[in-house]
């Protein structure tokens, strides 16, 4: 069943995603004997947490002509996330991963991947819907995609030149060097970011992409977005907005706003998704206007959100609640400890402020 949002769109979200096979106990592949199915894509995440959270979001991508398209259409759909723009490919594949249940940080962690040839591999200029690429507020795209395929490349440069009507576009450089078989990949991320208006990098990923320590130095090698956002894992994360000058006759931008925030001390279940639910949490302080600490504090809080679940996607906190903890003063935010079940509002929440 394909679910249709009615109205304006808040958020577009174009990308792959992929039916992941969760193992039931822990342990090499080989020896895991079952697996729980769900849905797993960057971008499809970003858009789950923004609906589950109240904003209306569409997906725009393709799947296979098959029983595993259906579910991931059905099971993205079943979070309020508009559907009507992803295609059916007859003649491509649904994209599949199976992971072990480890740390994805350890060497014991195994991730299989088939992808190649998936009919989301197939996006290009010529067959992508751009009616509904233009329909939101913010189009939100990955360095994922343009790793899945020349055509897939040619989109992300296509959506990433600068143009008067297209919305604003955020960019997740979500550097995989497992995708490349381009060994300019490096060069490429950094051209896309540098034509989106909303920028996430983590620090790791910049100085290992670009050869790039830290964020001043990642602001200097991309000066046009408009917003930039540096994650800096436990350390927390910067971002620089510029700042413009409006006359009669020009707009022209004279420098950055910075804006830290560290992260709170958070309790972990799984570490997984964090990087999408964070820019989930950013975007969705940028929609209601919010200054630049308070987006970045939103971010850590829905990232926090996903860490203390088991799986990607975790339901985001509701906006009162978050507001309550945005608006803490230094002390009180630094002394935040986040554990499982701190995101609803009942009294046996785990927020602490020893």
């Amino acid at each position: 069943m394909t679910a249709s949002v009615h109205g304006p769109v808040d958020v577009v979200c174009l990308g792959e995603s992929m039916v992941t096979f969760l193992p039931t106990r822990a342990g090499r592949l080989a020896d895991v004997p079952s697996y729980l199915r769900g849905i797993g894509g960057a971008e499809t995440n970003v858009a789950c947490a923004l609906a589950a959270a109240g904003h209306r979001t569409r997906w725009v991508g393709r799947v296979g002509a098959d029983g595993f398209g259906e579910y991931l259409v059905e099971a993205i759909g079943a979070y309020g996330v508009d559907t009507s723009a992803v295609a059916r490919d007859p003649s491509r594949p649904t994209g599949v991963y199976f992971r072990t249940a480890t740390d994805r940080a350890t060497d014991a962690h195994e991730v299989v991947y088939y992808r190649a040839g998936s009919a989301a591999s197939a996006m290009s200029p010529a067959i992508v819907p751009y009616d509904a690429l233009w329909s939101g507020r913010v189009l939100h795209v990955s360095g994922i995609t343009a790793a899945l395929s020349p055509d897939c490349l040619a989109l992300m440069r296509d959506l990433t030149a600068r143009r008067e009507d297209r919305p604003l576009v955020s960019f997740d450089v979500n550097h995989r060097p497992g995708l490349w078989r381009d060994p300019a990949a490096a060069r490429v991320l950094l051209d896309l970011a540098r034509g989106a208006d909303v920028v996430f990098v983590g620090e790791d990923e910049a100085e290992e992409a670009w050869g790039l320590r830290g964020p001043d130095a990642v602001r200097e090698a991309l000066p046009e977005p408009a917003v930039l956002v540096v994650k800096r894992g436990a350390a927390g994360a910067v971002s620089f907005t510029t700042t413009t000058t409006t006359t009669s006759t020009s707009t022209t931008g004279t420098g950055d706003a910075v804006a830290r925030a560290p992260a709170p001390r958070v309790t972990v279940t799984a570490p997984v998704g964090a990087g999408d639910a964070f820019a989930a949490g950013f975007l969705a302080a940028t929609l209601r206007g919010l200054g630049g600490r308070e987006r970045l504090r939103h971010g850590h809080l829905w990232a926090a959100a996903a860490l203390t679940v088991p799986g990607d996607l975790a339901p985001p906190p509701a906006a009162a609640h978050a507001d309550r903890l945005v608006a803490l003063d230094d002390d009180a935010w630094g002394r935040l400890h986040l554990g499982p079940g701190w995101t609803g509002n009942g009294d046996d929440q785990e927020v602490r402020t020893p």
